[in-house]
């Protein structure tokens, strides 16, 4: 049963790098992985900017897979539709609260960005109709959740200050 999530993940991972078109959009994911790892696991301002504009780029790259002449009415209830606004939104509220230095009531866990990145990697393919929504994706994303979180926590342990 493990096993079966685990081909799921790798999937889910290795996918975006088989298209050059997807390549655009999952490099600076990794990139914005990378320096969220690398820098302090306080809640700042700076990391609102970093997670603003990871999810920006994510939902601008799953916009454009999708076409703006295929988003009408009734895509707008489609389940990557509904991601790609709600991703958006997320990541316009922490732009600006960046940029502002100030939260939104209730919205501090914006300075938190660690892990945000990895779910953007691992629904990237989804989200960009390469793949399909399924619960075994879903089960695969979460499942690996935390040993994606703790390999990069401990790998980049001796890169951090």
């Amino acid at each position: 049963m493990l096993h079966h999530y685990w081909l799921t993940f790798v999937q889910l991972i290795q996918t975006p790098f088989q298209s050059s078109q997807l390549i655009w959009g999952i490099v600076p994911l990794y990139f914005a992985w990378l320096t969220n790892e690398l820098t302090s696991s306080k809640a700042s301002f700076r990391t609102a900017i970093q997670t603003g504009f990871s999810f920006i780029w994510a939902a601008a790259h799953w916009t454009y897979q999708y076409g703006i002449k295929k988003i009408g009415f009734d895509a707008l209830f489609a389940i990557n539709v509904l991601v790609t606004l709600l991703v958006f939104l997320i990541g316009l509220v922490a732009l600006v609260s960046g940029f502002r230095r100030k939260y939104p009531r209730y919205c501090s866990f914006l300075g938190h960005t660690r892990f945000s990145n990895y779910f953007m990697i691992a629904i990237f393919p989804i989200q960009s109709h390469v793949l399909l929504w399924t619960w075994d994706r879903l089960a695969a994303i979460l499942l690996f959740a935390v040993p994606a979180w703790a390999l990069a926590h401990f790998g980049l342990m001796p890169l951090r200050r």
